[in-house]
């Protein structure tokens, strides 16, 4: 942070924190953290730095999860917990279901988190949402939670038509999502209604242009997460689809989705190319990009609020 509090340091670029926005947004923009990632083989420290990810995650979530008035059971799908949120004031016989897929780079965000994270998905679901706690590396790298996620949407199309399930999640939760429904639609299976991929983490190659240009300027992803892609991804190929969904053939369906960003955020550039990819498709697709936003938002700004609502419209559209 420079001295003067309406703009930030980055390297040698003096870069002024828009008056225009919410006093909580500028006071978030002013915040300065710096990540750091432990050695690819260095367990111990992944472990650890999952222990503290966690700490700070529900610092933040927590106490915006316990003001929604929600009842919450934990139930398992074979080895996978599941937290199933249901807003009070849910019709018994409401059928649909939203699959939440928590964020955290891959390797942050289970239990407590998710549980959390689960809760507050409930402002734009609108309907019962199960939250995956799907498991982490390094003990679980991939493929294990991209199955976990794919074994939670088979169990409930054993019991939901698809049109009645929609999936979401942020950031690293979205990367999930999106290859969980191109895993899904490749083994046969039917489709969600639709997909909720925000600030999406769809390219573990970091190709796009914005892993350059925003480097630094984002001061929620504060560094490349490259070190957490390579521990999930075990040494396959980053570009494969189902670790880099950005990279699928969307020529063979899929749903209508909805993709936001902030005009600061290090995957910017995930969303936008994703979104053109569905276009070229001819899949619906809609993108809404925050202005100075970094990764994921300003954590409870009226700004996020008004993104919100405009999902929740989404979503209610989608239904089947």
């Amino acid at each position: 942070m420079s001295d003067d509090s309406t703009t930030r340091q980055v390297g040698a670029r003096t870069v002024p924190i828009p008056s225009h926005l919410s006093a909580h947004a500028q006071f978030f923009l002013g915040i300065e953290r710096t990540d750091t990632y432990p050695a690819l083989d260095d367990h111990d420290g992944w472990r650890a730095a999952r222990a503290a990810g966690n700490a700070l995650r529900l610092g933040a979530y927590g106490p915006m999860a316990a003001a929604i008035d929600a009842e919450v059971e934990e139930i398992t799908v074979g080895p996978v917990p599941v937290y199933v949120v249901t807003p009070v004031g849910i019709e018994p016989d409401d059928d649909r279901v939203f699959l939440d897929v928590h964020g955290g780079a891959l390797t942050v965000g289970n239990g407590a988190v998710c549980r959390a994270t689960g809760i507050l998905a409930t402002r734009y679901s609108g309907v019962t949402t199960w939250a995956v706690d799907y498991r982490l590396p390094p003990e679980h790298p991939f493929p294990t939670p991209l199955d976990d996620c794919l074994a939670v949407y088979e169990a409930l199309l054993e019991t939901h038509a698809p049109g009645r399930i929609i999936l979401g999640g942020l950031s690293a939760g979205a990367n999930l999502v999106a290859a969980t429904i191109l895993k899904a639609r490749d083994a046969g299976l039917p489709m969600p209604a639709a997909a909720v991929l925000l600030s999406p983490h769809l390219d573990l190659t970091e190709s796009g242009d914005t892993f350059h240009t925003n480097m630094g300027i984002d001061n929620v992803l504060s560094v490349s997460p490259m070190p957490a892609s390579l521990l999930y991804a075990n040494g396959h190929d980053l570009a494969d689809p189902h670790l880099s969904p950005l990279f699928g053939d969307f020529t063979k369906g899929f749903p209508p989705t909805l993709l936001t960003a902030g005009t600061r955020d290090l995957f910017l550039s995930n969303s936008a190319r994703m979104h053109r990819a569905l276009r070229t498709a001819g899949i619906e697709a809609e993108l809404h990009v925050m202005e100075a936003a970094p990764h994921a938002g300003f954590l409870g700004a009226p700004e996020d609020l008004e993104l919100l609502a405009d999902v929740r419209r989404f979503v209610d559209a989608q239904w089947q």
